[in-house]
């Protein structure tokens, strides 16, 4: 079985290394490609490019991250019901010359966020991004009870259209669009990063250290590094905080199960993670 990872700047993306460690336990003959746009440089095709190479070479399908989660919508053939409510796409399933697209973030965000912020103060929280990642960040958190979610973005009018869309799902004023990131915090219980900013190639903060407060827990969905700069910040000062490893192990156990059509074991999936050391320099 041939899958992969589409997107840019992914060489230290640990999906890999899940997949194929609970391919082998399956015991299945699964290979798991990068399709990585950055060391394309200036010469990287067109995404519709990529998924034909992809069909051409007979892969099963393939995730999708940062930044083509919502650009690759319309070059599919069908969508989840999960995908299409949340717009935007991080798994692409080929089969039988069509491309269907599922949404497996939300599943695997809501997941983690049961699990490691069990009784989190969360009437009202602060989430960074409106993009792919961020719509379905900004749907589980709703889901999870969360009472009015600020959404904050570099570009309004991206976070504008979500929060139409989540109002439309969730009722009128559970969701708004927020300018002032000081003022928002302050309001806030929570802060959830579901920007791209801590990664390794995009280091920094989402958000002005001074605005993070101790009585706030903080959420960041990046993985690679683990220890993003947001979170060692709200560590020093004394918050409860979530790392990325929960959204990414739990994504990639829905998503292999799309590919193969077997159920994984979600605690193996979670020590390859674990396992996997390939860490930026501090």
């Amino acid at each position: 079985m041939l899958v992969g990872l589409l997107g840019r700047g992914i060489q230290l993306s640990r999906t890999p290394a899940m997949h194929e460690a609970e391919g082998r336990a399956q015991g299945l003959a699964y290979v798991y490609r990068l399709f990585d746009t950055e060391l394309m440089g200036n010469r990287a095709p067109p995404i519709a490019e990529i998924i034909r190479f992809a069909e051409f070479f007979g892969f099963s399908g393939f995730n999708v991250t940062f930044p083509y989660k919502q650009e690759i919508l319309p070059l599919l053939d069908g969508l989840s019901q999960a995908a299409r409510r949340i717009g935007a796409v991080n798994t692409v399933v080929l089969k039988a010359g069509k491309r269907f697209g599922h949404n497996t973030d939300v599943w695997g965000f809501r997941e983690s966020f049961r699990a490691g912020m069990a009784g989190a103060t969360c009437d009202r929280v602060l989430l960074l991004g409106a993009g792919g990642a961020g719509a379905a960040v900004a749907h589980a958190l709703l889901d999870c009870g969360v009472e009015r979610l600020a959404i904050a973005d570099v570009e309004p009018e991206r976070a504008g259209t979500l929060v139409q869309n989540l109002e439309a799902g969730f009722g009128a004023g559970r969701a708004v669009v927020v300018h002032d990131l000081p003022k928002a915090a302050k309001a806030a219980q929570g802060i959830v990063n579901a920007t791209p900013v801590g990664m390794a190639k995009l280091p920094g903060m989402p958000i002005p250290a001074d605005c993070i407060e101790a009585r706030h827990w903080v959420a960041d969905i990046v993985y690679f590094p683990l220890e993003t700069e947001l979170l060692r910040a709200a560590r020093r000062k004394g918050c409860r905080t979530l790392s990325g490893e929960g959204m990414a192990v739990f994504q990639a156990v829905r998503a292999f199960e799309l590919f193969t059509g077997i159920a994984p074991d979600a605690d193996r999936m979670k020590a390859a993670f674990a396992a996997f050391t390939h860490e930026p320099a501090e």
